[in-house]
């Protein structure tokens, strides 16, 4: 709003700086609207040439901080995602039909013929790859956007993507464990983020969603605006870390590497992700003795 309304003001001074050079002798009236085009002119300018450094700044300030600021919704959406899992994974281990109440009977299928459907990424690895991170971000957008109805939307999504993979590892391990080891083995190099990832975004929407129920301090609107600038960085940052995970889905995770070179993908990236959200732009420590200086001054 503010730069459609900058943007605005300038052509006006722009034209009325033409009105005046043709229609007036006053020198005064014409420098000062000059100076203001020539200011304003400056500001845009400066403002175009600084794309990348915005970026620069987003990625190695704004997300972790903003991550940093509202890790309690991240980790509530983790808790439900984990308690949803381990809760599909013993309805399914202990009673198979719980697999055709979820929708499930053709990996149940897939597990009794010993299909690795997950195999035929290799058929197209580049279109595998675009189509599991676009269906990743769908995932993650949907858990995000629901979450504006009071956080509910997005304990549903966060919910069922639990039920739904603990629920086919349950299926696994019943039928073929052989076979769960296999599943785990392609989905540990990328799954080590693309779980938690999915979990942000759908914390991000809770953010939105608590806004409305408990604005705190401020009225719902700027609480609405605040954490909804918030949240959206947030998702931002997931969706382009979620690409990573579905490259790493579609090249890595399906090829026959060695089971460690997959374990070992999904640890380092696992530790690098969390360590850059937990660790990057932070303020750097004044020392105490510069404290005491500002304090004597």
């Amino acid at each position: 709003m503010e730069v459609r309304e900058f943007g605005e003001l300038y052509r006006r001074a722009a034209t009325d700086l033409a009105i005046a050079r043709s229609e007036t002798r006053d020198l005064k009236l014409i420098n000062y609207l000059n100076g203001l085009v020539i200011r304003a002119h400056g500001k845009i300018y400066r403002a175009d040439g600084q794309g990348a450094n915005l970026i620069w700044q987003f990625f190695a300030r704004d997300l972790p901080r903003t991550f940093r600021k509202n890790w309690r919704f991240m980790v509530f959406a983790f808790a439900i995602d984990i308690i949803f899992m381990i809760a599909g994974f013993a309805l399914a281990y202990n009673d198979l039909d719980f697999a055709d109440a979820m929708g499930l009977t053709d990996i149940r299928t897939s597990v009794e013929t010993k299909d690795y459907w997950w195999l035929t990424l290799n058929n197209a690895n580049q279109i595998g790859a675009a189509g599991l991170f676009t269906h990743n971000i769908r995932v993650g957008f949907n858990a995000f956007v629901l979450g504006a109805f009071f956080c509910i939307g997005s304990v549903f999504i966060l919910a069922l993507n639990g039920l739904h993979f603990g629920s086919v590892l349950g299926i696994c391990y019943k039928i073929d464990p052989a076979f769960g080891n296999e599943l785990i083995t392609f989905v540990v190099g990328h799954g080590v983020i693309e779980l938690p990832l999915i979990d942000i975004a759908g914390g991000a929407g809770m953010m939105i969603g608590y806004a409305i129920i408990n604005p705190g301090n401020l009225t719902r609107v700027a609480a609405l605006k605040q954490k909804g600038i918030e949240a959206t960085k947030i998702v931002l940052g997931c969706s382009c870390f979620l690409v990573i995970a579905g490259i790493i889905e579609g090249f890595l995770s399906p090829s026959a590497l060695p089971p460690f070179i997959k374990y070992g993908t999904g640890i380092l990236t696992g530790i690098a992700m969390f360590s850059y959200l937990i660790l990057v732009g932070r303020e750097k420590s004044v020392p105490f003795g510069h404290q005491a200086k500002n304090l004597a001054q």
